[in-house]
C-alpha cells in the first residue's frame, strides 16, 4: 500500500520531513511506500515553489480539503494551527504527525490526546532527537545498568538565532500562536529527552525571561510586541529520586544549536552535545575520565542504513529515522513513536514551569487534569 501524505506547513519543518520522505527509498527500502501528495499553505504562489522544490503533486490551501484526500497528516504549522487539523483529521481516521510542542495551550493538547485515543489511527508527535544514533545508544547503556543509579540530570539548549535585537519578529514572538516561548520550543525537547532516558519528573521550579520586549515589525512597518519568554532555567525532580536542571534560551551569543544532556549515575555517566552529534562521551568507575565514542559502526543504531564506520550523518538524518519509525508504526512494524500521551506529558511539564515562574514557588507536575 502506498500511503497517501498531506502536509500543512513548508518552512523549515516541512522542507526537513519532505527531505526525509525522499531519502528513505533509497537508505530504507523496507520502509512503507508513500506519496508526497497534497502539500497546503496560505499564499498560492509560495505553495506553488515549495510543492515543486518538495516533490508535491497538488497543492491548496485548505486544511480540510487536504485531510479528505490523504491517509497522513503531517502537522508542521504554527502551534496554534496543531489542535483542530490534527483532531479533526484523528476523527477521520487520518494518521498524524504532529510537530512538538503538540499544542500552544494545555487545554488544546488535552483534546488532541483524546481524539487519538478515540482514533483507529496512530497519533506521533516529532521529537526527533529521539532518533540520533548516539542517544539511542545512551538509553541502551542507561537500561542496561551501566550508570547505576541515576542521580544527576543536566539538559540544556542553547542557541543564538534572536540575540540580535533587531532580529525582526517572529510568531514564536506571540504568545497567542506559540503558546509559550523557548520553555516550550527548546525546553520541550530537553524534556522530552530527560523523560524518555531517566523517566517521569515529579515537580518543577521555573524562572523566565523576555531580555527584548519588541522587535521590528517582518515588513519592515514598525515594531511588534515580544509576547513570550526569551530564556528559561528549571531545577526538577525524579520520581526515580533524581535531580536535573534545564536551561534554554534563544539569546546565548556563541550557541549555534547547544543541545546537550549529561545524565550521573552512581556506576557512570555519559554527555552528549547536538553540535557533536556523532559522538557519545561515556565515563564509567574504572577509567579517570570520559571515554569518546563515535556511534557511527555497523552495529550502532540505524549504523547498518548509511556510511562506513566513521562516514558521519547529520542532523536531516535524525527525521529520516523518525519518519521510517513514523511510518511502520503505521504498518505494526514499530513502536517506538512518541505518542500523543508522551507529548502531552511534556507540555504538563511545560506549563507547570511556567505557573511555577507565575506563582514564584515550586509546583508539582499534575498527571491528570
Amino acid at each position: 500500500m502506498t500511503h497517501r501524505i498531506g502536509f500543512i506547513g513548508y518552512g523549515f519543518m516541512g522542507h526537513a520531513h519532505a527531505n526525509a520522505l525522499a531519502r528513505l527509498p533509497m537508505f530504507f527500502p523496507d520502509a512503507p511506500e508513500t506519496d508526497r501528495h497534497v502539500l497546503c499553505g496560505r499564499t498560492e504562489e509560495r505553495v506553488a515553489e515549495a510543492a515543486d522544490q518538495f516533490g508535491f503533486t497538488h497543492t491548496t490551501d485548505d486544511w480540510e480539503t487536504l485531510i479528505d484526500d490523504v491517509d497522513i497528516l503531517y502537522n508542521l504549522g504554527p502551534n496554534d494551527l496543531h489542535a483542530e487539523p490534527t483532531i479533526a483529521a484523528l476523527e477521520s481516521d487520518v494518521h498524524v504527525l504532529c510537530e512538538k510542542p503538540l499544542a500552544n495551550s494545555l487545554e488544546d493538547a488535552e483534546r488532541m490526546v483524546t481524539a487519538a485515543q478515540e482514533s483507529d489511527a496512530v497519533a506521533a508527535c516529532a521529537f526527533n532527537y529521539r532518533y540520533v544514533p548516539a542517544l539511542r545508544l545512551a538509553k541502551e547503556l542507561i537500561e542496561d545498568g551501566a550508570l547505576g543509579e541515576i542521580r544527576h540530570v543536566r539538559g540544556t539548549y542553547l542557541v543564538d538565532w534572536q540575540t540580535d535585537p533587531e532580529q525582526p519578529w517572529v510568531w514564536r514572538n506571540d504568545a497567542e500562536r506559540a503558546g509559550y516561548g523557548q520553555v516550550g520550543d527548546l525546553g520541550s525537547h530537553t524534556i522530552d529527552l530527560a523523560r524518555w532516558l531517566v523517566g517521569d519528573i515529579a515537580d518543577v521550579s521555573g524562572r523566565l525571561t523576555t531580555f527584548v520586549d519588541e522587535r521590528p515589525a517582518p515588513d519592515g512597518d514598525g515594531r511588534l510586541p515580544v509576547t513570550t519568554d526569551d530564556a528559561y532555567l528549571a531545577t526538577a525532580s525524579f520520581e526515580s529520586g533524581a535531580i536535573g536542571v534545564f536551561e534554554g534560551s534563544s539569546m546565548a551569543a556563541g550557541h549555534k544549536a547547544t543541545n546537550a544532556i549529561e545524565i550521573i549515575g552512581s556506576d557512570g555517566a555519559i554527555r552528549f552535545d547536538l553540535e557533536r552529534l556523532n559522538e557519545l562521551e561515556v565515563y564509567d568507575a574504572d577509567r579517570r575520565g570520559y571515554e569518546r565514542i563515535l556511534v557511527t559502526g555497523e552495529d550502532d543504531p540505524y549504523g547498518d542504513r548509511w556510511w562506513p564506520a566513521g562516514h558521519t550523518i547529520g542532523w536531516e538524518h535524525t527525521v529520516v529515522h523518525e519518519n521510517y519509525e513514523f511510518l511502520r508504526a503505521i504498518d505494526g512494524e514499530s513502536d517506538t513513536i512518541v505518542s500523543f500521551d508522551d507529548a502531552l506529558a511534556v507540555q504538563r511539564i511545560v506549563d507547570t514551569l511556567v505557573r511555577s515562574h507565575d506563582r514564584g514557588q515550586r509546583l508539582a507536575v499534575e498527571t491528570d487534569r
